[in-house]
């Protein structure tokens, strides 16, 4: 059987005001999210990687309308998630969980873990306080937490632990698609590994669909199908995580790459440096946004912005040298 798309973006943007002035006038715009499309298949796993400051958790956010985007198309199950009022996004909700990245700041420390994952279910109409208990300590054996834990708060338990029972929160309406937004970048090497066996597992138990978010390209690579590169607040390259990380397109992709640390101490690898900072998102260089930096920027890329196209079997890239 053939996966159908679970979620498909098109020309996403979000943009954020600059104020400036006594009267706190518009004065600008930082482009966090510049036109960013791409689609995600039932059951699959979408890595997300850049720099930091790249748009890759605003993407995700706007995705879920918890920031409202500037422009572009979010359909998810057939639905178009831009148009929807706030009641029918509440219903939808229920389908489209997030885990943040801090899993300590996400959770209320005023409330006990059995309040926090039963919240969602009590929004989401599950009345009886027993049903509600029962689904608590069965989401926690679930995320490899005891039943008694229920009754405890978030200060008391270590950040692999909080990080379980985030996931517990996201699961708790038995969701479609979760947006992980840097899941383990908070936490020791060591719990890493635990919470991305967690995860896959789970995908495997719920036919969950994940928008994989991060930075650390190892992480991505253990736990994605596909791999999607951004810089700047657009899309740089997209493909199969094998092709992706064997024959990376995009200068700046090989860059990245270049950067990842090898096992072996024997096997030599030239590492790409590249030149000059990041330039800022309110005033984005014209053409291709990484020509700035590009050790092979051509004329063209300071004048022409790339189309973000097929080059090869399912493997996108906006870059000039693919014209």
């Amino acid at each position: 059987m053939v996966a159908k798309p679970l979620l498909e973006v098109k020309g996403l943007k979000k943009y954020f005001d600059v104020k400036g002035g006594v009267f706190g006038r518009k004065v600008g715009e930082v482009k966090a999210v510049d036109d960013v499309s791409f689609t995600v298949m039932e059951g699959e796993i979408l890595g997300i990687v850049g720099e930091s400051g790249c748009g890759k958790s605003t993407t995700g956010k706007s995705i879920l309308r918890l920031i409202e985007p500037t422009d572009g198309e979010v359909t998810f199950d057939g639905q178009n998630i831009a148009s929807l009022k706030s009641e029918q996004l509440r219903k939808i909700r229920r389908d489209m969980q997030i885990i943040f990245q801090d899993p300590y700041a996400s959770l209320n420390p005023r409330h006990t873990v059995e309040k926090i994952i039963s919240e969602p279910l009590l929004i989401h109409g599950m009345k009886h306080a027993a049903e509600r208990k029962k689904r608590v300590r069965e989401l926690l054996e679930i995320v490899g937490l005891n039943a008694y834990h229920a009754s405890r708060y978030p200060h008391q338990f270590s950040g692999g632990q909080r990080q379980r029972i985030g996931i517990a929160r996201a699961l708790a309406n038995h969701p479609k698609l979760i947006i992980c937004d840097e899941p383990v970048s908070a936490l020791d090497v060591s719990v890493q590994s635990q919470i991305l066996n967690l995860m896959e597992e789970l995908r495997d138990a719920f036919q969950l669909t994940y928008i994989f978010i991060a930075h650390d390209l190892s992480v991505v690579k253990h736990i994605s199908d596909r791999v999607a590169v951004m810089y700047l607040g657009r899309m740089a390259e997209l493909a199969d995580k094998d092709v992706l990380y064997a024959d990376p397109k995009h200068p700046y992709t090989k860059a990245l790459l270049s950067a990842v640390p090898i096992p072996d101490p024997d096997e030599k690898k030239e590492a790409i440096i590249l030149e000059g900072d990041i330039p800022s998102p309110a005033n984005p260089p014209t053409g291709c946004a990484f020509h700035t930096r590009c050790p092979v920027a051509m004329s063209v890329c300071k004048e022409v912005r790339p189309t973000f196209k097929m080059v090869d079997q399912d493997h996108y890239v906006a870059c000039h040298l693919y014209e």
